[in-house]
């Protein structure tokens, strides 16, 4: 039934380009002007501890995030998400103590306001991670529920007995995915156990209690109306309900969505749902946007291999999927995130390689999102900390914003050439990130148009149109370690843009250097 769904959009895809380059005429090349809009701007995701620290203690901060909006402004990134910013008692923050404040590590309220100010002067938007599912254990709502069951917070949480748990556990045993016993964590004092999907310092909430609903609606208004945050990025929204109640899930965020709009209609929410695209796809009926992990796998897989690997497609045959749900649906792409093994550890510190990838990224369709330091080829393999470790600025002054709130295994001066030394030279993997995230931004086929596949007959050639009313764009990537050729069926005149000065087109024959890219029009 899937090859079934692909065929008929490969079809359906090939019939409008046919219609579209018919009417397009000589306009496919793009112009300087940056049309790249909100919400499918490129978005650059930052872990504000290991990014700029403006006060000397070795913890990024957001001041120092302030200061360097002009380098992200210069790079084309047109949004920010920000990993949680909140008090937390774990340097990743991702269990919340207090949801309407900033950790005194990062600053104060007032600059982050000052940060989200300068930010949009810039026509950067900011998009903050909310964390719902689960809260601290430290959390003052938690500390009170373990107080017993009469408690006015029990009841925020989720609490039974073991023996309840087990013959639960049980009756479910057959479902996908089930809770099981290691979710369920004792409390000191307490006979009862609670439910902890992650682990026992990150207690679930109990959305069942319309009580812990508006109090989260209630956050999120807080800080769209007060702060002035343009969207959320939502943490585990596949877990605010058990697995075995999705359709609950699904309902919840067309409820949160419906609260946020009444505060800011333009709201974005952007969901982590960690899973296959028909588990992803209900979720669209609450959600604008979500994280498309299955292309960032096949992104890694086609560099690491060398070779088209059906991934245009593949994203052909899920978005007509995700259409059916959501018609206005943003796909959320990306390479790796915070969570995930660095791009350039994944193909083995090969830059060509992790090059090719960004390539891939920022000419397929959908809103990329760039983890910090990708763009200057940051390493980093698990465990977490080793992901995130601190950017990397300028060797000779590492006293000027330089973060050491962690000694780096990774990413060091001595392996990963520092932004200040890259924007020197223009061969670097920064520069090649600006310029693909610059001629994006100004080409109306790469950030709003559709995708076609375009079968090259060379395997190690993955080539795809990509078009917007009458414009349209061909795009050739060549994934080998050799040089390549390909003539195109359709008359191409122009190459207007390359990721190498050697590559040509020649009688519409096009010419590529080894890990390389260009783009043309008819």
């Amino acid at each position: 039934m899937y090859q079934q769904l692909r065929n008929y959009v490969g079809l359906l895809a090939l019939s409008i380009l046919s219609i579209s380059c018919q009417q397009q005429g000589n306009e496919g090349s793009a112009s300087n002007e940056n049309i790249s809009e909100w919400p499918q701007a490129v978005s650059y995701e930052i872990f504000v501890q290991s990014f700029y620290d403006s006060s000397g203690d070795g913890i990024g901060d957001i001041n120092g995030m302030t200061e360097k909006l002009d380098y992200l402004q210069d790079l084309g990134i047109g949004a920010i998400w920000l990993m949680p910013i909140s008090p937390s008692p774990t340097y990743h923050k991702y269990d919340v103590t207090d949801y309407i404040g900033i950790h005194p590590d990062y600053g104060t309220m007032d600059d982050f306001k000052n940060f989200i100010n300068e930010a949009h002067d810039r026509d950067i938007k900011v998009v903050i991670d909310l964390v719902i599912n689960h809260t601290a254990r430290v959390h003052p709502w938690f500390q009170e529920s373990m107080k017993g069951p009469d408690n006015p917070y029990r009841d925020y949480y989720v609490w039974a007995k073991e023996q309840d748990i087990k013959d639960d556990i049980e009756k479910k045993a057959t479902a996908l995915d089930s809770d099981n016993i290691e979710q369920w964590h004792e409390a000191e004092g307490n006979e009862e156990l609670y439910y902890g999907y992650f682990w026992g310092g990150m207690p679930d909430l109990n959305f069942d209690n319309p009580k812990v609903k508006e109090e989260i609606f209630e956050i999120g208004r807080f800080w769209l109306e007060e702060v002035g945050v343009d969207g959320f990025r939502l943490d585990a929204a596949r877990h605010i309900f058990p697995d075995d109640r999705p359709e609950d899930n699904h309902q919840f965020w067309v409820e949160f969505r419906e609260a946020m709009q009444d505060i800011n209609p333009d709201v974005h929410l952007v969901g982590e749902v960690w899973a296959d695209a028909a588990t992803v796809a209900p979720y669209l009926a609450g959600l604008q946007s979500l994280f498309n992990f299955d292309l960032g796998y096949a992104i890694t897989e086609a560099v690491q291999e060398g070779r088209d690997n059906g991934l245009a497609d593949s994203l052909q045959a899920i978005h007509t999927y995700y259409t059916n749900v959501n018609e206005n649906f943003v796909d959320g792409t990306f390479i790796t995130n915070h969570d995930q093994n660095r791009i350039m550890s994944e193909v083995g510190n090969d830059e060509n390689k992790a090059k090719a990838a960004a390539s891939l990224l920022l000419t397929l369709p959908g809103a990329p999102y760039i983890y910090y330091g990708e763009e200057i080829g940051m390493r980093g393999m698990k465990p977490d900390e080793n992901i995130r470790e601190p950017f990397l600025w300028d060797e000779a002054n590492q006293a000027e914003g330089q973060t050491s709130w962690m000694e780096a295994e990774y990413s060091t001066y001595g392996n990963v050439q520092p932004l200040s030394a890259q924007k020197e030279d223009e061969s670097t993997i920064f520069h090649h990130y600006k310029n693909l995230i610059h001629f994006r931004n100004s080409s109306k086929p790469l950030t709003f148009g559709q995708l076609a596949n375009m079968p090259s007959g060379n395997e190690t050639l993955m080539t795809y149109w990509r078009f917007h009313e009458q414009d349209s764009l061909l795009v050739v990537h060549n994934l080998s370690s050799q040089d390549q050729s390909f003539k195109a069926e359709s008359k191409l005149e122009n190459l207007v843009f390359s990721t190498h000065d050697e590559n040509t087109l020649e009688d519409e024959t096009i010419y590529l250097k080894p890990m390389s890219t260009s783009i043309l029009s008819k």
